[in-house]
Formats: C-alpha cells, sequence, structure tokens
C-alpha cells in the first residue's frame, strides 16, 4: 500500500508554513492531507478536479480563552508552493455527509450551518482511497469531540463501521506514534497518550449511537407484535397491511394521474432547457477556455514587458552611472589646461588632480565593468583624460623646472645667504624647503599621473640646487680658514736641532681640528637633511635617511622648533600615508640623483683637510677621529652619497697623514748620510715627544692609524739605527747601547699604556742587551789579549809534544 500524504511530514511543515505566513498565530497543524476538490455538476461538464490540501489547525489561547479549532484549504501556486486558499471554522460543522453516489465511497460534503443562505453548492471533497477519508473524517470527530464538546451528525457512513475502523487502526497508529517518538523528552508522551485517549472516547460514543438506534427498532417491534408466539397471526396482520398500503397507493397514483402528466411535461421542459444549459454550458467553457487562453498570453506579455521595464531601469541607472563617471566638470578642465600654478591656486590645482587621478582610475578595468571597457564613449573619453593629463603633466613640469631655477637664483644672488668676512654663517634652507613644500602634492599626484616626468624634474631640481650648496661650502670654508688663528710655520718633527722640534711641537694648533670639525658639524647633518628632503619631495619609496639614535647635531642645537625638522611623509592621491619598502628598487635611481645633488662639494672639504695638513700634520689623527665618528652614525643606505664623501675624507686624511709618516721616515734615513755620528741620535727623543702629541690627538677609532705610523716610524729608526752603527764597528755597540737607552728612557711611561710601543720597547731592550754583551766581550778581550793568545799556545802543544819530551 502507497504511503499515505496524512503522514508526509514535509507536507504539515509546508502547511504551517504557509498558515504562518498568512499572518495567523499561535496556530499548530494537527493533520494535513491532500484532497480532490469538485462541484458535482462541473465534473459531469468536463471540468476537472482541483488539487487542495485540508489541513486541521488548532489554536490553544494562554488568556482563559475557549480552545478553537479551523480547517483550512490551501492551494498550489505558480511556483507549487502552497497558499491559503479558504477558511471554516469547526464549530460552524453541523454534517458530515458521504456522497452516494460515488461507488467508490472516497467523496464526501461538510456541511456548515453559516453557509446556508449561500446559493453555491458546497464543495466536495475526493480522498484516495477509503482509509484517508476515514483518517480525515475520524480526526474532524476527534477534534470536536475533544475542543468543542460535541460531534456533527454524519451522514451516508455506518456509524458502526467507522467505529470498527478506528478500534482496528487505533493500535496501528498508536504502534507508529510509539516508534516515532522513541528518545523524546516526557512532555510528547503525555500529549500522545492525551491523544489516544480522546480517540477512544470518540469510539465508544459512536458505538452508544448504534445502540441506541437498536433499541429504537426494538421498541418499534414491541409497538407492532401485540400476541407474542402467534408468528403466523402477525405475518398475516402484516401482508393485509401491505396490501391495504398498495392499494390506497394505486388508487392515490390514479387519483394523481393529471399531476403527474403535468409533472411529465414539466420534467420534460425542464431537460429540454437543462439541455440548453448544457450547451450554454459548453458554450461558455469553450469562450472561458479561450478567455484564459487570452489572459495567459496577455499575462505572459505583461511579465515580459515588466521585465523589461526593470531592466529598462536597470540600463538607465548604470547609464547615468556611466555618464557620471565620463562627465568633466569645467572648473577641473580650466585648472588642468590653463590654470595658474600659483601658491594661492594650489588647492584648486590639487583637487583637479585628485579628480582626474580617480576618473582614469575608475574607466580601468578593476573599478569599471569588463564589458564597458571597448565601448566608443568610454574609449573616446579614456583618449580625453589622457590628453588632459600630458597636458598638465608638460604645463605643470615645465613650472617646477623653471621655478627650481629661478628659487635658486634668487638665493645665491642674495650675498646675505652666505659667509662673509669676518661672519660665518651657517645655510639655512628652511625658507627653500618651506616654498617647495606648497608643491610637494602635486608632485605626488604628477607621479601618480606620469612617472616618467618626474626623471627631468629630479635633474633640474639637483643641478639648481647643487649650484647653491657648492656656493653655501665654497664661502663657508674660505671663511672658516680666514678665521681661524694658527701658527704661520708648520713643526718640523724629526729634522733640525732640538730646540726647533720643540719649539714646533708645543704650538696650539687645536683650533685647526675645530675648524675642520665646525665644517662637519654645519654640512654634515645638512646634507643628510638635504637628501632626505629630496628623497621625500621627489616622491622616492625608500625608507628615512637618518637611523634612529644617529647624531643629528643640527636637531641637537636648533631644539625641537627647528624648521628644517620637515615632516614631509610619502602620500598616495587619496592621502594615506605610503610604507616606504626596503628593497624598493628606487633606491639606486635615489643614489644617483644624490650623486647629481651633492657632487663637487667634497672639493671644499678636501681643502679644509689639506690646509689643515700644512699646519699640522699630526691634526689628521684628531680629523681621521671626527671623521670617523660622524661616518658611524650614518647607516642608511639612502643617505648613499653622505656616507661616500665621509669614507672619502677618511681616505684622504689617511693619506697625508702616510704622507707625513713617510716625511718622517725620509727625515730619519737622512741621518744615514752623516758621517761619524756619536751619541744619542736626534730622531730618539724627537720620536718620544712626537708620539706623546699624537697620543694626545687619539679619537675614536683612529688606534689603528696611530699603531701603523708607530710600527713604520721605528723600524725605520732601528733600520737607521743598525747602519750607523755599522758605519763605525769600533763604536757601533756603543752607539746603540746609548741609542736603546735612551729610546727605552724616553718612552717608558707609554710603553706603559700603548700596546705598540711595548713591544718596540721590549724589542729595543733586547737589542740594548745584545749591544752590551758584544761591548762587554770585546772589552775583555782587548785586555787580556796575551794571556788568551799563551794559554791557546799551551793548549797546540798539549796536542803536538809527547809527555817523554817534556823536562
Amino acid at each position: 500500500m502507497a504511503k499515505s500524504s496524512a503522514d508526509d511530514a514535509e507536507l504539515r511543515r509546508a502547511c504551517a508554513a504557509a498558515v504562518a505566513a498568512s499572518g495567523a498565530r499561535g496556530e499548530e497543524v494537527s493533520f494535513s492531507i491532500r484532497v480532490a476538490k469538485g462541484r458535482g455538476i462541473f465534473e459531469k461538464l468536463g471540468r476537472l478536479a482541483k488539487p487542495r490540501v485540508l489541513a486541521l489547525t488548532t489554536k490553544h489561547s494562554s488568556k482563559g480563552e475557549a480552545d478553537k479549532a479551523f480547517l483550512r484549504v490551501l492551494k498550489y501556486s505558480s511556483g507549487a508552493v502552497l497558499e491559503p486558499a479558504k477558511l471554516y471554522k469547526l464549530k460552524h460543522l453541523t454534517k458530515v455527509e458521504v456522497i452516494s453516489s460515488d461507488p467508490s465511497g472516497c467523496t464526501f460534503v461538510l456541511g456548515f450551518d453559516n453557509l446556508r443562505s449561500q446559493t453555491v453548492a458546497p464543495p466536495q471533497w475526493t480522498m484516495r482511497n477509503i482509509d484517508d477519508r476515514n483518517r480525515l473524517l475520524f480526526c474532524i470527530l476527534n477534534i470536536c469531540k475533544e475542543i468543542l464538546s460535541y460531534l456533527p451528525k454524519v451522514v451516508g457512513i455506518d456509524i458502526v463501521e467507522l467505529a470498527l475502523w478506528a478500534k482496528e487502526n487505533t493500535l496501528t497508529l498508536d504502534n507508529q506514534e510509539n516508534n516515532n517518538q522513541e528518545g523524546r523528552e516526557t512532555s510528547v508522551a503525555t500529549q500522545t497518550e492525551r491523544k489516544v485517549t480522546a480517540k477512544v472516547t470518540v469510539e465508544n460514543d459512536l458505538v452508544s449511537q448504534a445502540k441506541d438506534e437498536e433499541e429504537d427498532m426494538e421498541a418499534l417491534l414491541d409497538t407492532y407484535v401485540m400476541g407474542i408466539g402467534e408468528a403466523d397471526a402477525f405475518s398475516e396482520r402484516l401482508k393485509q397491511e401491505l396490501v391495504a398500503l398498495e392499494a390506497a397507493n394505486v388508487y392515490q397514483l390514479l387519483e394523481s394521474e393529471p399531476l403527474i402528466e403535468e409533472v411529465l411535461q414539466g420534467i420534460d421542459a425542464a431537460s429540454a432547457t437543462i439541455d440548453d444549459m448544457d450547451e450554454w454550458l459548453r458554450i461558455f467553457n469553450l469562450k472561458l477556455r479561450h478567455m484564459r487562453e487570452d489572459i495567459s498570453s496577455i499575462e505572459s506579455r505583461n511579465n515580459g514587458l515588466e521585465m523589461q521595464s526593470v531592466n529598462n531601469k536597470g540600463l538607465v541607472e548604470e547609464l547615468e552611472k556611466l555618464l557620471e563617471r565620463l562627465r568633466i566638470p569645467q572648473e577641473f578642465a580650466a585648472s588642468l589646461t590653463g590654470g595658474s600654478f600659483e601658491e594661492s591656486r594650489m588647492l584648486k590645482n590639487v583637487e583637479a588632480c585628485e579628480w582626474l587621478t580617480g576618473a582614469i582610475r575608475c574607466l580601468e578595468v578593476p573599478n569599471l565593468d569588463p564589458s564597458y571597457v571597448n565601448m566608443r564613449a568610454v574609449r573616446e573619453k579614456r583618449a580625453e583624460l589622457e590628453k588632459l593629463k600630458i597636458t598638465f603633466v608638460k604645463r605643470a613640469s615645465e613650472f617646477l623646472r623653471n621655478y627650481f631655477s629661478s628659487l635658486v637664483d634668487f638665493m645665491i644672488s642674495d650675498k646675505s645667504y652666505f659667509s662673509q668676512r669676518g661672519q660665518l654663517k651657517r645655510p639655512d634652507h628652511a625658507d627653500l624647503r618651506y616654498k617647495c613644500r606648497t608643491y610637494a602634492r602635486l608632485l605626488q599626484h604628477l607621479k601618480s599621473l606620469d612617472k616618467s616626468c618626474l626623471g627631468p624634474l629630479r635633474k633640474a631640481y639637483c643641478q639648481s640646487l647643487n649650484l647653491l650648496l657648492r656656493r653655501e661650502a665654497r664661502e663657508f670654508a674660505n671663511e672658516l680658514r680666514a678665521s681661524t688663528k694658527a701658527p704661520k710655520n708648520p713643526a718640523v718633527w724629526l729634522e733640525g736641532s732640538n730646540n726647533a722640534g720643540q719649539n714646533g711641537s708645543s704650538a696650539d694648533t687645536s683650533t685647526v681640528s675645530d675648524a675642520y670639525s665646525k665644517m662637519l658639524t654645519i654640512f654634515i647633518p645638512l646634507l643628510v637633511d638635504e637628501s632626505s628632503f629630496f628623497a621625500h619631495f621627489m616622491c622616492f619609496e625608500v625608507p628615512a635617511l637618518v637611523p634612529a639614535g644617529a647624531p643629528n647635531v643640527n636637531k641637537r642645537r636648533s631644539g625641537a622648533n627647528d624648521p628644517d625638522d620637515d615632516d614631509l611623509s610619502l602620500m598616495d592621491p587619496d592621502g594615506n600615508d605610503i610604507k616606504p619598502d626596503n628593497t624598493s628598487v628606487e633606491l639606486g635611481t635615489l643614489n644617483d640623483a644624490l650623486q647629481e645633488l651633492l657632487d663637487g662639494i667634497q672639493e671644499d672639504f678636501y681643502a679644509v683637510v689639506d690646509w689643515a695638513y700644512k699646519i699640522d700634520p699630526l691634526r689628521c689623527i684628531s680629523m681621521h677621529g671626527i671623521t670617523e665618528r660622524y661616518l658611524s652614525g650614518q647607516k642608511a643606505d639612502a643617505a648613499g652619497f653622505v656616507r661616500k664623501l665621509l669614507d672619502d675624507l677618511e681616505s684622504r686624511i689617511s693619506v697625508q697623514f702616510s704622507r707625513f709618516i713617510d716625511e718622517a721616515c725620509h727625515q730619519i734615513e737622512r741621518n744615514e748620510r752623516n758621517v761619524r755620528q756619536t751619541g744619542i741620535l736626534a730622531y730618539i727623543p724627537r720620536f718620544a715627544v712626537l708620539a706623546s702629541r699624537m697620543e694626545q690627538y687619539i679619537q675614536g677609532q683612529s688606534r689603528d692609524l696611530i699603531d701603523k705610523a708607530y710600527t713604520k716610524l721605528v723600524s725605520t729608526m732601528f733600520t737607521t739605527l743598525e747602519k750607523i752603527a755599522q758605519s763605525d764597528p769600533k763604536t757601533a755597540d756603543i752607539v746603540l747601547i746609548e741609542n736603546y737607552a735612551a729610546f727605552q728612557n724616553s718612552l717608558y711611561d707609554l710603553a706603559n699604556v700603548v700596546p705598540t710601543l711595548a713591544k718596540f720597547y721590549h724589542q729595543a731592550s733586547e737589542s740594548y742587551e745584545q749591544a752590551c754583551t758584544r761591548h762587554i766581550s770585546s772589552l775583555i778581550y782587548l785586555q787580556f789579549e796575551r794571556l788568551f793568545q799563551f794559554s791557546r799556545k799551551v793548549d797546540e802543544l798539549t796536542y803536538t809534544i809527547a809527555a817523554e819530551e817534556v823536562s
């Protein structure tokens, strides 16, 4: 047997959803089943029954009101979705009648007392089988008994048969419910028991109704049976009464023959009228079918028109959005093609650039639907925007090149910007940077519009500012040298008399290294700041140029409110900061541009170094330490030129100092040419003075430079001393002893603190001991020469003369 739709849980959920969608609140679907709806005469006329779903719902009130029960009729919409069609209240149900004309017994009619005034016949409901019919009727009776406390009249179905069916199927239903209810909570089980009890009550009511009918029949029989036990007499009496009734009926028929003929004529007329009505109904049905087809066609066309209307509306909205993107505001077009670049107009120019950048981006694929890209209007508008971009970039680039040149020319022509006689002036670029910052956003937008235009602009800026920096460095270096008080005669350390050496070494030349330090203090932070400003102003996506913790003398002296302390961070056209990438490919391009920006300024630093070297070569030591200190502070890769400049300065200082050491070694070697030198050589005590002064000048990482100088000088001194001593073998050891002793005496204090000098101190000590040993040996040999000769001859005789010959 196929599964009944009453057991379809999906159907029940669909019914519950439809009931809830209709606005009914608190209604529970107790029973649902699929049925066929008909109207009797229309089925005879060829109309098909309509599929419907009957749902029994109950509504329990929590405010003390009586519970309500409803019969809902649901139909299927065009999308196969259930929707409410009719609503009947079960309290008005008075009769349940099974149609006798249906041999299957599956068709019935529900009579409601509030529908009697209606002229339309009540609908007939046809079930799939007797079991579905009995289940629906039994559920209706059950709800009426449980909630409404009464039973409607049942016609056309045996009450006993329905009660027996309910009794037989209650166990099966209970078993199914128990199997389905396994694992549920106690409240659900209690509800099931309540339903089973209600079903048994309905069965008992049906059985009691059948017993009442039997009792009525027995009472009727008791009325007619007077003499119990005389069956023949009773039978004869019934026959006589039957004959009398038949005779009366025949007589009545004969009496009513005219009426019957009139009725027959009326029936014939009614039959003809019915036939005419049948014909009319067929015609009406045909016309209605055509009308339904026309209505369906009209609805289809209306749906198409509605869809077309919606599409047209969406298309118009999209076109309006696209036209809004394609529209060029007149004020922006005027600014881009012929506007001024004065400072007061820069805000409007920046707004025009932002709009142009956004407009170009809006016409690109990520921001524009790919289907619009090849549209003629879009292509033409993109070409127009490109023309605007090229025009604006060309005008802005030309203006900025001229602006940089004119700004620097104005500063160069004003002598008050530079150092003058008797007045050292620190270069101040605050006004220059302030004026350049006015156009910083413009440069950022130019980069976003056309990155290739930045190359010529960077070159023009570098060339213009290079002239200013070189002029400032040259004027500052010249005035620095002129204002520094220093000895006019350079010191000669290892040549000439002792007095000359002492006088040269006692002259104060600290102003020379101070001048060099001031040059670095002023210009190294300036060059770093200029490099940083250039990198950010010209939109290089590189890290910051000054690392955290690096010495910045300029900021230290000027304080937190220094105008050179620029806060010019990179921003995109939307105003967001750009995070620089440490591995940016623009780093090499930036270093090349900085080379062009600062090229030539190193010559003025070289001039200061050469000037200081001529006054006091030993000041190369302090200058080397100062340079090393600044070099260790410049760790940023982007300040490559500044680091390269410091490297070159350090190399030049090292070369100059090496030149001084070479000249000193040459002065020492010239002592070798003097014949018959006795006593302590002049360069021995002078080296001690020189080493003391060199130790005073050491700063930072200059120890390696000094140790190399010590090694070269002392090696040359010892070599020259050995050569001078060998020129006169008689006094060689005495010369070595005197000079090595003098070397140890003069460097005793320094050797205790300088490891390199300590090494040479020990070497001199060993050479001194060797010279003493040789000299003492020669003195002993000279005094006891004859005794040694006698001893040697005696030894020879012991080997040549036999013992017997000795007498």
